[in-house]
């Protein structure tokens, strides 16, 4: 056994044991109260779990992303606002990285993987979606942009101390006039909204942001000016996505944990759930449904360490994949569970709810099947 491996079997089980006892703790608190304690990020921070993925010259623990994801799967499994603090912090700091030059490293990438700052990713747009079509827009004078723009739906964007903002040099058109900048949260000109409550997924703060021509040093730009989609897409987005999927892979285990439970107890008519066919088949076609969908994670996963060309789109395929299986397993979870199923009482109420949040997480199905059908198209020429 590798010191890897031997590390990721430590910890698969010091976090299962944690998810299982002080996770579902906060999992009670956050819905009852609709907030994140701010003591449960630094109990994730002191036990080290936002700079597990992080190489350990960057003051991480050096876990490889494919093995990374089976403790992300682990994490999914608790409540969707643990989830999502694990997730971002683990991730961010890849978008930041790969175009910082030495200075950018000292100020933001060591600092955010040590968790003494918090950036947030401010991509989506509320009227112009995700891509190419931003039109948040800089204007520059000297060494300095002025950002005017709007963006919604941005997670942790209340409570930060930075945004990595996507936008456009103003009068540019497609990917070739983006830029990449890291915005303080306490820059003049912002108007910083928190939004309204969520279906599911509660605690996690999302806000709508406003910028008037809030000033920005050059200087905390990312790469050069063009490249702003790169370091979304590229940093970011892609081994985002298919974190997200394994989230959507532990989300449906722990669906699927809660019905066969349920059916162990319950009986109608004399019988166990168990014994009825109908109750087994659904919860066996579960079974083989989440494998399934970890396995394709897994292999993007792989893939995307490797550099292979496809795995953006197999980080799609992944996504896509496992949206949709989580769909169906805690469809079927809940009705094992008959009609107690649908009330707070019960957990599977919560994890039915956050589960349809995952739809829209690093881009909707539709966008993921609009990436996989570019590929297969150019692979066609």
């Amino acid at each position: 056994m590798s010191m890897t491996d031997s590390r990721v079997t430590e910890l698969r089980k010091e976090i299962e044991d944690w998810v299982r006892g002080p996770g579902e703790e906060y999992a009670a608190e956050i819905e009852r109260t609709r907030q994140a304690p701010a003591r449960l990020r630094a109990e994730l921070r002191e036990l080290g779990y936002l700079r597990l993925a992080a190489p350990e010259n960057y003051g991480g623990q050096g876990i490889p992303f494919s093995r990374y994801l089976e403790l992300a799967e682990l994490f999914s499994m608790s409540h969707a606002s643990v989830r999502m603090i694990v997730h971002v912090a683990n991730g961010i700091w890849r978008a930041i990285s790969q175009f910082a030059d030495d200075e950018q490293h000292r100020k933001f990438v060591l600092p955010q993987v040590a968790g003494a700052i918090n950036v947030a990713f401010a991509l989506t747009e509320p009227a112009h979606g995700t891509g190419a079509d931003l039109r948040s827009a800089v204007t520059r004078d000297g060494g300095t942009y002025y950002l005017s723009g709007e963006k919604h739906l941005i997670t942790f964007g209340v409570d930060c101390d930075y945004w990595l903002v996507f936008a456009r040099v103003a009068g540019s058109t497609g990917k070739d006039g983006t830029v990449a900048l890291l915005v303080d949260r306490h820059s003049p000109g912002v108007t910083v909204t928190a939004m309204p409550l969520t279906m599911g997924v509660r605690g996690t703060d999302h806000a709508h942001l406003l910028f008037d021509r809030v000033p920005v040093p050059v200087t905390s730009r990312l790469g050069a000016e063009g490249q702003g989609l790169d370091v979304a897409l590229g940093g970011f987005l892609t081994p985002s996505r298919i974190s997200v999927a394994m989230s959507c892979v532990g989300l449906a285990r722990r669906a699927q944990e809660l019905a066969v439970g349920y059916a162990r107890n319950r009986v109608t008519f004399g019988k166990p759930l168990t014994a009825r066919q109908a109750v087994a088949f659904a919860l066996a076609e579960n079974a083989a449904d989440i494998e399934a969908a970890r396995q394709l994670t897994l292999h993007a996963a792989r893939q995307w360490e490797d550099g292979a060309p496809g795995a953006g789109a197999l980080a799609s395929m992944a996504k896509l994949t496992a949206v949709d299986m989580l769909t169906r397993v805690t469809d079927k979870a809940l009705q094992a569970h008959g009609g107690i199923g649908y009330w707070e009482s019960s957990p599977i109420e919560r994890v039915y709810r956050d589960a349809r949040a995952q739809r829209f997480e690093e881009g909707t199905n539709e966008i993921q099947k609009t990436v996989i059908a570019r590929m297969i198209f150019e692979e066609g020429q």
